[in-house]
């Protein structure tokens, strides 16, 4: 099963540490939240994490294999992004079945992969639809299906329900915590309270000198008892 850990990050812009000694660890079955306001690095985390940005400092290992550069999602890690990441011009099937031709999965088999994918985050009727007729909230919806579809064992996503109506939010957030209810490995860069409360440990940004994941609701700073 595949594992994610992060030691004493650190990551500067401009002579300002954006992360400073920050301490992660994803295990399979676990769900961790990622807190803070805007501009306290979440996202600069994710990149760092998934080895989109070279480390200034500490390290990143994925099932004890330092992180050098961009994972693969045959290296069981897949990360969704607030850009997200598709292509305009394709439709939301199309944008789901090149990430799985990338991956490796036989052409014959991706479109019905594809579909499946959408059905799970209830975008099977847009299918066929380009992407730049979607909504932000559908193509958020539509990420997450491509990320899905690649059948993660670790799935990073940065603030995933963010631009999603009630009715879709209950939807994507029941598929995201299937994912630790199943053995695999769920982080989420979130300005969500609620999301962030069900999630096993939280990670709040905010606090100075963090040294890991801290339990739900409790964030520990450093010197505190475990």
């Amino acid at each position: 099963m595949t594992s994610l850990e992060a030691r004493r990050l650190r990551y500067a812009i401009d002579g300002r540490d954006v992360l400073s000694d920050v301490d992660l660890e994803l295990r399979p079955g676990a769900s961790v939240a990622v807190i803070g306001p805007s501009g306290s690095g979440k996202t600069t985390l994710i990149g760092l994490l998934a080895g989109l940005i070279p480390t200034q400092g500490g390290r990143v290992t994925i099932d004890g294999r330092p992180v050098s550069g961009p994972l693969h999602p045959t290296d069981g890690l897949v990360v969704v992004l607030q850009g997200y990441g598709l292509v305009a011009l394709l439709t939301a099937a199309e944008n789901v079945e090149v990430a799985l031709r990338a991956a490796g999965v036989p052409a014959g088999e991706a479109p019905e992969a594809a579909w499946e994918a959408l059905e799970e985050v209830g975008l099977e009727s847009f299918a066929h639809q380009l992407v730049e007729e979607l909504s932000g909230g559908q193509r958020q919806r539509v990420a997450l299906a491509r990320a899905l579809a690649l059948k993660p064992a670790l799935l990073l996503a940065d603030e995933p329900i963010s631009e999603l109506d009630p009715d879709a939010r209950a939807l994507v957030v029941a598929r995201l915590f299937a994912l630790p209810a199943d053995g695999k490995g769920l982080l989420v860069c979130t300005h969500d309270p609620e999301l962030a409360a069900r999630c096993d440990r939280v990670l709040d940004l905010r606090r100075t000198g963090v040294t890991g994941a801290a339990p739900t609701r409790t964030p520990r700073r450093a010197g505190d008892d475990a």
